[in-house]
């Protein structure tokens, strides 16, 4: 630690000594410092902040999310310094006097384009900036033609975060409606020539669509016409079974004072049995069984009649009628599924030869159909587009997607944004001390000399066996009383040239305002 002290000792001391070295040096570098600060124009801001709040109810009803309220706004603030918008704020400010030539409004334009920053400060607000320095204008001219500015740009975002929307929409609605007039013509033509072709060369066939699809669909007819021809096939067999089994008639009722009458009332149960089970009624059916049991009953008494004793007459079997009925109906069925399946044939013949006659017909057809899809497609998609456009512009039209309002009105500053003068010529002050006194310590680095015994030794190697006081008489110390005073004039003027250049920067400051 006390050689930490002691080496600081040296360097005061070896700065004091030279003094006049470390205040020139300090002067130089405050004066080049503070003429740098002084050629350094003066910017003025002018800051207004905008709030955007977006309507939730209607435009998200119609397809109107945030993220498009959003991209509105994005795409406002992009437009909002086009060259168009900056030219038109210029005509109405005093730098219309420097653009009267187009390369002049052109600079001009650039000039105020770097000058303006809007960006988000936080959710739904914006804050909108200008920073105008010099242009052969004066401080308090810069200022008020920042705030004229960036008053303009706040008119210009609230007016077109409804209108930009709006013109946008007849634009898009202007050029769909241009689209669909090209792609309907091109769409009628395309039909018209699908009808000329069907005409010429699909007139005769049947069906719909390409000769492909004609053929699949037939295709498609003829094995459901095979199933259901198989399965009449099966029904009209299963039918002619059943009315060889039947018996054409049937036992009549006896003839009154003839004999025979169990064996009659036998044949007519008999009868009455064939015509339920032709019904398909089985074995197991109530009334089966009854007619079962009375046959049952009458067979002892039909046994001790006598033989050809009775005298019966035959009727119509009402079981095989209601059969024949049926197989009738199973004949037409199958008959009808037969000569459709016939004309499905020929009608699959002559797609056959008329895909062999022309080879082509089926690939133009195809190229026809291709045509016909894509430019109905392309025509829906517009149609679509257009009436979701239209909605969504009416929507804003009537609601306003977004409402702008402004929060805090352009400001005038009294000050200027920067530079931050005050804080620049205290930063130059500091380096010039700091630069003095380096430059005198580095001057005694340089110089073989030592202000200690204990320097010397250690920079020789042998010992230092003592040293020699140096004595100051009546005459060298009053020249190093008025040396010092010197000093401390010329340091003290160093002060008040920061404490004047500080002065003079508040005074302008008050002017302004």
């Amino acid at each position: 630690m006390n050689a930490i002290l002691d080496q600081v000792r040296v360097g005061i001391h070896d700065i004091s000594r030279r003094r006049w070295l470390a205040l020139a040096v300090a002067w130089a570098i405050a004066l080049v410092g503070w003429l740098v600060i002084s050629l350094i124009p003066n910017t003025y801001q002018s800051v207004a902040h905008v709030y955007v709040e977006p309507q939730s109810i209607l435009p998200q009803a119609v397809g109107i999310n945030p993220n498009d309220q959003a991209q509105d706004i994005d795409t406002v603030r992009q437009t909002l310094l086009s060259d168009d918008n900056i030219a038109a704020i210029i005509r109405t400010t005093p730098l219309a006097r420097q653009a009267s030539t187009p390369r002049d409004m052109a600079l001009a334009v650039a000039r105020v384009q770097n000058a303006v920053t809007i960006k988000s400060t936080t959710d739904n607000f914006y804050e909108i900036g200008v920073a105008l320095s010099g242009g052969g204008f004066s401080d308090s001219q810069n200022a008020h033609l920042a705030q004229q500015i960036a008053g303009k740009l706040t008119d210009l975002f609230v007016s077109s975060s409804g209108a930009g929307s709006a013109d946008e929409a007849k634009r898009s609605l202007v050029f769909l409606d241009q689209q669909l007039a090209q792609r309907g013509a091109q769409l009628q033509d395309a039909e018209q020539k699908q009808q000329a072709f069907d005409q010429k060369y699909m007139g005769s066939l049947p069906g719909t669509g390409s000769i492909e699809q004609r053929m699949d669909a037939s295709r498609a007819q003829l094995q459901d016409v095979e199933s259901n021809l198989a399965a009449a096939q099966s029904a009209l067999a299963a039918v002619n079974g059943q009315l060889a089994g039947t018996p054409a008639t049937i036992p009549g009722p006896p003839i009154p004072g003839t004999t025979g009458g169990a064996r009659q009332q036998i044949a007519a149960l008999q009868g009455q049995l064939a015509q339920d089970q032709a019904q398909g009624w089985t074995d197991k059916h109530p009334d089966v069984i009854a007619v079962k049991s009375q046959i049952a009953r009458l067979a002892g008494a039909a046994a001790a009649e006598p033989a050809g004793g009775s005298t019966s007459t035959s009727q119509p079997n009402p079981a095989y009628m209601s059969m024949r009925a049926m197989v009738a109906e199973k004949q037409a069925t199958y008959a009808a599924l037969a000569t459709r399946h016939a004309q499905i044939q020929a009608d699959l013949a002559a797609f056959a030869a008329k895909q062999a006659g022309d080879p082509d017909i089926t690939a133009q057809q195809a190229k026809l159909a291709r045509d016909h899809d894509v430019l109905q497609a392309a025509y829906d998609k517009l149609l679509t587009d257009r009436e979701a456009i239209k909605l969504r512009a009416d929507a804003q039209n009537s609601a306003g997607s977004t409402q702008v309002r402004v929060v805090d009105g352009p400001s005038l500053s009294r000050v200027p944004a920067k530079p931050k003068r005050p804080l620049l010529l205290s930063g130059v002050l500091l380096l010039a001390l700091i630069g003095g006194a380096g430059a005198a310590f580095l001057r005694a680095k340089l110089q073989s000399s030592y202000s200690t015994p204990a320097a010397l030794a250690a920079a020789s190697g042998l010992p230092v066996l003592g040293a020699v006081s140096y004595v100051r008489g009546p005459k060298q110390k009053a020249l190093e009383a008025q040396q010092i005073k010197w000093f401390a004039g010329a340091g003290g003027a160093l002060v008040g040239a920061y404490v004047l250049l500080l002065a003079v920067e508040f005074v302008q400051r008050g002017l302004m305002a």
